[in-house]
């Protein structure tokens, strides 16, 4: 599986996901839409931050949008952070 977190870099929940995805020890993609938008639109993100959850074939598993540790905690247990 691959996680990838679309973000800006003055975003302040961008940061927060970052640091909640750091402390639990989860590998990610970082991809900055403002210099990649055709990543976003690929996706259909709208607006950051949005974690999304891809399996082997590349096929969303499971996406969040904003900072909701609820739904990071979910996202964690399946790809077995710390």
């Amino acid at each position: 599986m691959k996680l990838i977190k679309l973000e800006q870099p003055s975003c302040n929940p961008c940061q927060l996901v970052s640091n909640y995805l750091n402390e639990k020890g989860i590998d990610y993609e970082a991809i900055d839409v403002t210099e990649r938008p055709e990543v976003a639109a690929e996706y259909g993100v709208m607006g950051v931050p949005v974690i999304i959850l891809l399996d082997e074939k590349g096929d969303e598993v499971k996406r969040s949008s904003g900072f909701k540790p609820d739904e990071l905690d979910k996202i964690v247990e399946i790809v077995g952070g710390q």
